[in-house]
Order: C-alpha cells, then sequence, then structure tokens
C-alpha cells in the first residue's frame, strides 16, 4: 500500500510540476502576480509529494519487500541496513528519483529562501526550474518507473552490487547529485535573466550562493568518490580518468569559472555573455554527465550501463534545454552589453585568465573523454585514452592557474599595479622556492614532479595566507582585525590554500610512491622502503552476507611493530561477485597500502604492498576547499546585499 501511495505522489508531483513551468511563467510575461504567486506552493508541494514518494521506496528497501521488481534486483534480507538505504539510490532507477529529490529540494528552496528576488524573476527562475523537473518525471514514470510490481514475490532478493556496499559508496552519490543538480538554480537563473533581459550586478549577487552551493556538495562528492576508489577497488590510484569520474569533474571545472566570473560581473558588470554561458553549459555538463552514465555509450566501472533508449531520452533532455538555452542566448546578445572597463593589469584580467584555464581544461577533458566513442562512430577505430593523455594535456593548465592565482588575488580592481602584488608575494614565492630545493637536494629519485609539486602548493598556500593578511590594514591590532574579516574573506583564502594542498598531495603521491609485488609465506618477513611487514597468518572469515579471505600482516619500522593490517578478498554469495578490499594504515605524511591476492603453488600468497606519500592531503585538501566554500556561503553579505538591490530597484521604481 506504501509503495503503491508513492507511485500516485510521485504522478502528483509530476502533474504540480507542469502547473508550476506554465503559469507562473505567463504571469511574469502578462504581470500577473496572482499567477505569478502560484510558483511559491507549487515549488513547495511538488518537493514534499517527491520526498514522501522517496520515503516510500526507502521503506520498501529497509524492510525488504520483495514484491516490488527494484528491491528484488538490488537488495538481499541479508544485507546490512546501512547498505539496505543506500541500496535505494544504487541503481538506476532509484538514483534518479534521487535526481529528481534533490531538483525539486532546490526549487523548494528558492521559494523559502528567494524572498530578496524580484517578483517577476522569482517566478521565472522557479518555472524554469520545474520545467527541467518535469522532464525527469516524465523520463521516470514512463521509462524507469521505480515502484514496479512483480506478480509473484521471490523468497529473497538478488543483492546490490559488491562494489557499492561501502560506507564511501553509502554517501558519495547523494553528495554528488547535490552538485550536479545544484548547478540547475544556475541554469534556472541565467535562462530567467536572458526571459526577463536583464543582466546587472544584482543577478550576479543572487546567482552566486547557489552556484557555491553546488561546487561546495560537487568537491564533497568528487572527494568521496576518489577515497572510495583509492581504498575499495584495490588498485591504488586516486583517479583513473574513467568516463564517470571525468563526467563529474567537467562541471566541478565550469562551476568554479562560474563562482569566478560572477564575481566580474557582480564588481564591473562586464563578463555578463561569458557568465550566462558558463551558467548554462555547467548545467549542460551535468546533463552530460547524467547521459555519459546511464546510455551504456562508454563502460565504468561504477556507470549504469542501462539500453541505449533510456540514454536517448535524456540525450533529448540535454538537447532541448541546452540548445534552448542557447537559442534564447544568442537571440537576447543585446541585453548582455558589458559596462565595466578594466586594465589588462588588474583582478578582473586575473578572473578572466582563470576562467579561460579552467574552461580549457574542461574542453580538455571532454574530448578526452569522448574521443574514442567519436573514432568508433566515424573512422571505425577503437583507440583508448588513458591516464598519460589526461596527466599530459591537463596539468600544464593547472600549473599555470596555481601560478597566477596568488598574484591575481592581490591585484587592486579595475587598473592594478603587478609590481606592488609581485612584492607583496615576495616573501611566500621565496618560501615555497626554498622548500622545493630543500626537497630536490633530500630526495634520492632526482625527479622534478614532488619539488614543483611542492613549490606550486605551498605557493599557493603561503599566497592565500599573505594576501588574507593583507587585509587586516598597517599598524597595531591587526591579529584583532584578523578575526573580524568577512567570513567570504577567509572563505577564499581557505580554499585557495585548500587546492595548494591538493596539488602537493597529487604531485607528492606520484613522484615517490613505492611499489612492491611479491609471494609472501607465512612468517617471512620482507622489506619495501623504510618498512617491514610480514605475513602471518590467512583466515576465513564470514560477514553478514559474504565470505572473506583475511589476511594478518605485520607492519613494522626500525623494529617496532606499529600496526597490523587485515587486507581481504571478498566473495558475495548472492552476487556471485569478488572485492579487494585493502588494508591501510593511514598516517600524516604517508599510507602503507596492503592488498592480498590468491594462494600460490608451493605455498605463500601474492601481497601487494605500496608506499605512498602525502595520500591523505589530496582529500585533506578537498575538505579544505570544501570548508571555505562553506564559509564564503555563511557569509552574511550574500544576503544583505540582494536584499539591498532590491529595496533600491524599488525606490527607483517610486521615484
Amino acid at each position: 500500500m506504501i509503495t503503491e501511495l508513492g507511485h500516485f505522489a510521485l504522478i502528483l508531483a509530476f502533474l504540480i510540476a507542469i502547473v508550476q513551468a506554465i503559469v507562473p511563467l505567463i504571469g511574469a510575461h502578462k504581470h500577473w502576480y496572482g499567477w505569478m504567486a502560484v510558483a511559491e506552493p507549487a515549488a513547495k508541494m511538488q518537493f514534499l509529494f517527491t520526498g514522501f514518494s522517496f520515503a516510500a521506496l526507502t521503506y520498501a528497501f529497509v524492510t525488504s519487500d520483495f514484491s516490488l521488481r527494484l528491491v528484488w534486483l538490488n537488495s538481499h534480507s541479508a544485507k546490512p541496513m546501512l547498505y539496505k538505504i543506500s541500496g535505494v539510490w544504487g541503481n538506476h532507477e532509484g538514483s534518479m528519483l534521487l535526481w529528481v529529490l534533490i531538483l525539486t529540494l532546490f526549487g523548494a528552496s528558492a521559494a523559502w529562501f528567494g524572498g530578496n528576488l524580484p517578483p517577476t524573476l522569482r517566478a521565472r527562475v522557479l518555472s524554469v526550474q520545474s520545467a527541467i523537473a518535469v522532464a525527469f518525471f516524465a523520463f521516470i514514470l514512463f521509462t524507469s518507473n521505480p515502484f514496479l510490481r512483480l506478480a509473484v514475490p521471490p523468497f529473497d532478493g538478488q543483492d546490490l552490487n559488491p562494489l557499492l556496499q561501502d560506507p564511501g559508496l553509502a554517501f558519495h552519490p547523494p553528495f554528488l547529485y547535490l552538485g550536479y543538480v545544484g548547478l540547475s538554480m544556475a541554469f534556472s537563473f541565467a535562462v530567467a535573466a536572458l526571459l526577463e533581459g536583464r543582466i546587472d550586478a544584482a543577478w550576479a549577487r543572487w546567482v552566486r550562493p547557489w552556484t557555491l552551493a553546488a561546487w561546495i556538495f560537487l568537491s564533497i562528492g568528487i572527494g568521496l568518490g576518489s577515497w572510495w576508489a583509492y581504498y575499495e577497488l584495490g588498485w591504488g590510484g586516486f583517479w583513473f580518468w574513467d568516463p564517470v569520474e571525468n563526467a563529474s569533474f567537467m562541471p566541478w571545472l565550469l562551476a568554479a569559472a562560474l563562482l569566478h566570473s560572477a564575481i566580474v560581473v557582480e564588481k564591473r558588470e562586464s563578463l555578463k555573455s561569458w557568465t550566462i554561458l558558463l551558467a548554462i553549459l555547467a548545467f549542460g555538463f551535468s546533463l552530460i554527465g547524467t547521459f555519459i552514465v546511464r546510455s551504456g555509450l562508454l563502460t565504468s566501472v561504477h556507470a549504469f550501463a542501462n539500453d541505449p533508449e533510456r540514454g536517448v531520452f535524456i540525450l533529448m533532455i540535454l538537447a532541448f534545454f541546452t540548445g534552448g538555452a542557447l537559442i534564447l542566448f544568442a537571440a537576447r546578445a543585446s541585453a548582455m552589453e558589458a559596462k565595466g572597463v578594466f586594465s589588462v593589469v588588474s583582478r578582473e584580467s586575473a578572473l578572466v585568465a582563470n576562467n579561460v584555464l579552467l574552461a580549457v581544461a574542461c574542453f580538455v577533458v571532454f574530448v578526452g573523454t569522448l574521443w574514442p566513442m567519436f573514432a568508433e562512430m566515424f573512422w571505425d577505430r577503437k583507440l583508448s585514452v588513458g591516464a598519460p593523455f589526461f596527466n599530459m594535456a591537463f596539468t600544464p593548465f593547472m600549473v599555470l592557474l596555481g601560478l597566477i592565482m596568488p598574484i591575481g588575488s592581490t591585484l587592486a580592481w579595475k587598473r592594478g599595479k603587478l609590481g606592488r602584488a609581485v612584492y607583496q608575494m615576495r616573501y611566500a614565492f621565496a618560501l615555497a622556492l626554498a622548500l622545493a630545493l630543500l626537497v630536490w637536494v633530500m630526495q634520492t629519485g632526482r625527479t622534478l614532479m614532488g619539488p614543483v609539486g611542492l613549490f606550486l602548493g605551498a605557493w599557493m598556500v603561503f599566497g592565500a595566507a599573505i594576501d588574507i593578511w593583507s587585509r587586516t590594514g598597517r599598524g597595531a591590532g591587526r591579529a584583532a582585525r584578523l578575526l573580524r574579516l568577512p567570513r567570504a574573506d577567509w572563505g577564499k583564502a581557505i580554499a585557495h590554500g585548500g587546492l595548494g594542498v591538493t596539488m602537493f598531495g597529487i604531485a607528492g603521491l606520484m613522484a615517490w610512491q613505492q611499489e612492491d609485488i611479491r609471494v609472501a609465506k607465512l612468517n617471512e618477513p620482507f622489506t619495501v622502503g623504510a618498512f617491514e611487514l610480514e605475513l602471518s597468518a590467512v583466515n576465513r572469515v564470514q560477514g553478514p552476507n559474504y565470505f572473506s579471505t583475511m589476511g594478518d600482516v605485520i607492519l613494522r619500522k626500525d623494529g617496532q611493530q606499529i600496526a597490523t593490517l587485515h587486507p581481504e578478498k571478498r566473495n558475495y554469495p548472492v552476487a556471485q561477485m569478488p572485492t579487494t578490499e585493502a588494508a591501510i594504515d593511514y598516517r600524516f605524511l604517508r599510507d602503507v597500502y596492503v592488498v592480498i591476492g590468491d594462494p600460490q603453488e608451493g605455498g605463500g600468497w601474492t601481497l601487494r604492498t605500496y608506499i605512498k606519500p602525502l595520500a591523505n592531503w589530496i582529500w585533506g585538501g578537498v575538505l579544505l576547499m570544501a570548508l571555505g566554500g562553506f564559509l564564503s556561503l555563511s557569509d552574511r553579505r550574500f544576503r544583505v546585499a540582494a536584499g539591498a538591490s532590491k529595496r533600491r530597484e524599488r525606490t527607483v521604481a517610486a521615484e
């Protein structure tokens, strides 16, 4: 009964979305305030009905209702409760319902917190947001209904993909979808502004919090996915340049560019057309990611390789919204005339350079991801584009971005002095260079990657520190003024520093990691780098819904035992699928990473050992970036200035 109510609620949300997409839009065009007022209650009701539908599906998974086809395909009675819940979105149909739930959540949030928006703009934003929801409600109800029943309920289910039965994958998709779908708000604001024919500083101030929230969630989602790939897949890497990984990374790059270009619109009323275009493309790439994951067009370790018909439906949604927005963008070109001017040496120019580097880097990832498909489609050639291409083509843009960021953040608006900015950063440059030279002298391999990565990371961290210190003025009391700086300033410094930490972590890991693969025999110690390891036992262990071969590996350094690691090979009998569970000794400056393989003839087990310097710095930097974003988002100036803009408009209209 509850699942039938959930299905009915989904249909009601679909009907409400249709009304919300049409009525307020007509009201905004005709200036009928009664019609425009429909948008807010409709957005809230749409979210409530979708939330009830999602709760009903979750209830079916929690209670193991195998009369529901989706539960039968993706759950099992012996599965731990966490994975019964995460099984709701660990499949195509359930994940699309989560997608739409988050889409309606953002629409309802705009209704709840959009009181400072002009009525016509608010109505248009909510209508565009609901139009996107209409498309995805139709996609779910007509092609991917999660509430289909089985005529004869089976005794038990077929279990969730074992790779998804992990805490990292339980939380990774919701955060990723909050980022993916959150960019729909930037898209809705862009289309609404084009329909209204007005893009100004107030619009940029209104769109920034939504874009920042999406960027924060996307950062956390990508970081969780990278961490999961690191410890769960057993290959020891943190980023494979997999098509699905790239599908989430491309919108992240464009969202970062959009955040910075919106600042220029707000400060100087320049880059209007570019900012609108970025808002359209950022959400467009989110839709491209959805298409890649669900069309079965590109293979991936964590893609929903569904039938091509569903992919065609998503492709139609992509073409309609992105194509329609671009046509409207071209038609409204005259409304996006830039007003402000600025010098070549200025904060605005630095932000333009930031945008160019991020956009070109995104294009490189896009070409590398889809080129094998195009080559096979048009030239009947099978090509593989892997990590070497991406590392070589993508890295230079990030290096340039890291080099200009500290200087650009200290330049004055409109007309800056390069010499003054460089002089201000002299200590950061000297200290970063000294650290890089020290590492170059100390390392044995004489590779440039580590020292260059340390220089770049330290340059960004120290540059961010000097930038925020410079905002405290001169004279006594600077420390006290530092604590009173706006949270947006602190957020910017922490986010920029976090990017530097991540860059250094990536460079250090790739430059200095050590790898050892051998047949390890019981109670026979062996050495990897500065560590001694000993496989002391291998046991058969039974988990809640799997069987495991678990090794006991003693880890020593300088003759002292520092940890006992337990690498596993699990087998899930229901899904008939093995998984590898790496055992990792996490430390601040390094990880020791151990993977157990198969038994060998003559005794012993295959054992792979990695020494991974600075691995945790990668995800620590991501967390710092997200923390910086949250601090900026909490800055009350976002709300006060937007409200002030609205009051100014009313005053001008009254005069």
